[in-house]
């Protein structure tokens, strides 16, 4: 949504005029970046602002908005930040040099404490430390805010109270990073103040305090808390970088042992389709071979029942011959015939013979080529047992691979955990020389000071020593003077009495004189003796002072060891999370036993499988040679029958011939008679 049109429709639907040059100024700073809002030195007014704070609500594009030196009123300013406590886009704010009072201050604390998407706040030249009572509500919102990163509190009037509340405000602030508190009052008691929230709050890496009236020793302990918060924050991400790296290598093993575990089961899954394949392979094998043997034994059923057809038909012709006797011719042209039918047939027979012989030759040529086949199959199943038991012990070599890393990486983990433990104590080593270089300058620190301060009493001594010189030196010149007077007045009077009232009246005036010198001394003296009452309130309130500065030492010193005991407690937490990481390790070393175990039952698995398809193919074996076998015993059943059927032809030609001779000779002797 463009704001210019949203700023325009709120303007007419509420009736407003827009202002001249924001619409322009709008419009060319939507020109240069699409997500910025610049209305910089432009006079906003009241209804103007509370259109700009309807418009922020509805327009989800605009990320910094700039509204330095813009003049805004008190209510102004109220409408435009509540408008901006609905946005969920603003990540900059500027309201620089807008001289904000105490209602827009406290409504700057409630945005501060509704918002959840400012990250950068510029409030330079805007006194709000001058109102007290609006600065402790913003200082609250602060404090509730966990957003925020950086802040600027430039040329705020801000004094040691400002420096207070927003020392408390730090003490529950947790994101804030960067805090800009230059050319303000802070002085010695905020400098304090703020140093020992400092060592509280551990986000802010960067504090600007020039022009503060802080004295350098609390500026350098500033330094080096930041310093400290600037080296906890590093560690931190480092330790969150290395938990990353190694929480990402765990994954990737993680990943690589669950694809090797699907890997080895596709395979196991594709073995067992192999050998359901050979086993539906070898079983159709084996429907055709039994289908073959019932050919064979339909074609020996055929060849009987020709046998017994031949047999009937012999039968019949020697019932021809008893019978037709008298046809002999006939019967001789019909026993040719018949010699020569039984002959083709005969001949017909050997050939269907030799054809089946040869059809069985080849059909036992064909089994054994499939028994070959079959062995080449059993060959290469185990040869492909024998490439996977390979693989089996590649990844049994990989698995001891991985447990190698991963006692390397413990062995690494031990080894940063010793590392880190030398640089905690590297650490509180050099917290405790800090501490100690610390209390040996507070020590010199108060040393000088006692020393210049003893020098400084002793100067003053030698002051008032000085003033009482010249305090008697000045009792000695009036009573020469007065001896003088009082000579010269004997010789006057001695040698002109005449001149009396003139001498009188000019030892009037010489008294008067040195009665005024007098008073003059008298009053320098007073005053001496009210600089010195004055430096010996200056000393007590020095010691007073000196006896501060020693509680200080001391509460640094509780400090420092709280400090000890906060590193303490860091070092402790370090080791309680890298026992943590130890215990995931240890949990993924248990899960990768499992995976061993899991392995090794999958190996079993392999091995009865092998097993079983052993016993299978030997199975299969032992069919087949009982198969064979049975084809010997039909190939000799073929045999014996052949035979059979040779003696049985020969015992008919016998017979033929017998016959025939036994006509012949009894037609011969029929002739004969």
């Amino acid at each position: 949504m463009d704001f210019v049109r949203t700023y325009l429709g709120l303007c007419k639907e509420g009736g407003v005029e827009p202002q001249e040059g924001v619409v322009a100024q709008i419009q060319e700073s939507r020109a240069a970046h699409s997500s910025r809002l610049d209305l910089s030195g432009q006079s906003l007014s009241l209804d103007t602002c509370s259109m700009l704070a309807r418009a922020f609500q509805k327009d989800i594009t605009l990320t910094n908005v700039s509204l330095s030196d813009c003049m805004l009123s008190e209510e102004g300013a109220k409408v435009l930040l509540t408008g901006l406590c609905g946005n969920t886009t603003v990540k900059i704010l500027d309201l620089k040099g807008n001289n904000l009072k105490s209602a827009g201050v406290e409504v700057l604390g409630t945005l501060l404490a509704c918002n959840k998407t400012l990250h950068r706040l510029a409030l330079e030249w805007n006194a709000l430390g001058v109102w007290d009572e609006a600065f402790s509500p913003f200082c609250q919102g602060l404090a509730s805010n966990s957003v925020l990163t950086q802040l600027d509190l430039r040329n705020n009037q801000i004094n040691h109270h400002g420096a207070s509340e927003l020392a408390l405000a730090l003490k529950h602030n947790t994101t804030l990073e960067v805090l800009d508190l230059r050319w303000n009052n802070i002085g010695l008691l905020g400098g304090r103040i703020l140093l020992e929230a400092l060592q509280k709050n551990k986000s802010i890496v960067q504090l600007e305090l020039a022009g503060n009236n802080i004295p350098s020793d609390t500026l350098k302990a500033l330094e080096q808390t930041i310093g400290h918060n600037l080296d906890r924050q590093s560690t931190l991400r480092e330790n969150h970088r290395k938990t990353q790296v190694l929480s990402k290598e765990i994954q990737t093993l993680k990943d690589k042992r669950s694809h090797q575990v699907l890997s080895l089961m596709e395979t196991i899954d594709s073995q067992r389709e192999e050998i359901q394949f050979s086993n539906r392979s070898t079983s159709i094998q084996i429907g055709q071979l039994q289908e073959a043997l019932n050919e064979r034994k339909s074609a020996l059923n055929s060849l009987t029942a020709k046998l017994q057809m031949t047999e009937a038909a012999l039968a019949l012709s020697e019932e021809k011959n008893h019978n037709m006797g008298e046809l002999m011719t006939q019967v001789k042209v019909d026993k040719e015939e018949q010699r020569q039918r039984h002959s083709r047939e005969r001949k017909k027979e050997q050939e269907d013979c030799v054809l089946r012989e040869g059809k069985l030759f080849r059909e036992i040529q064909n089994l054994s080529e499939t028994n070959s086949q079959l062995r080449n199959k059993v060959e290469e199943m185990e040869r492909w047992c024998k490439s996977q038991q390979h693989q089996i012990f590649e990844l049994k070599q990989e698995m001891t691979n991985s447990t190698a890393e991963l006692k390397l990486r413990l062995a690494q983990a031990e080894d940063r955990l010793e590392t880190e433990k030398r640089r905690s104590k590297q650490a509180l080593r050099d917290m405790d020389s800090l501490r100690q270089k610390q209390v040996e300058h507070v020590n010199c620190h108060l040393e000088e000071s006692e020393r210049a301060l003893q020098e400084r009493i002793f100067k003053l001594e030698g002051q008032r020593i000085q003033l009482e010189e010249e305090l008697s030196k000045a009792k000695a010149v009036c009573v020469t003077e007065r001896a003088q007077a009082k000579d010269e007045l004997g010789r006057m009077r001695a040698q002109v009495r005449l001149e009396e009232q003139e001498h009188v009246a000019s030892l009037q005036e010489k008294h008067r004189s040195v009665h005024s010198s007098l008073q003059e001394v008298q009053l320098h003296c007073s005053q001496q003796k009210q600089t010195i009452s004055e430096l010996q309130a200056k000393t007590s309130q020095q010691s007073i002072e000196v006896d501060g500065l020693r509680r200080r030492i001391e509460e640094l010193q509780q400090e420092l060891a709280g400090k000890d005991q906060e590193k303490v407690a860091e070092v402790s937490q370090v080791r309680v999370e890298l026992q943590e990481q130890i215990g995931h390790l240890q949990a993924e070393r248990t899960v990768h036993r499992g995976l061993k175990e899991k392995i090794c039952a999958l190996e079993r698995e392999i091995k009865v499988l092998s097993s079983n398809h052993r016993e299978v193919l030997l199975d299969k074996d032992s069919e087949m040679s009982s198969i064979l076998e049975k084809l010997r015993l039909k190939e000799a059943d073929i045999r014996r029958i052949r035979e059979d059927e040779t003696n049985r032809a020969s015992y008919l030609q016998s017979a033929i011939l017998t016959y025939v001779q036994g006509s012949t000779l009894r037609h011969c002797s029929s002739s004969k008679k």
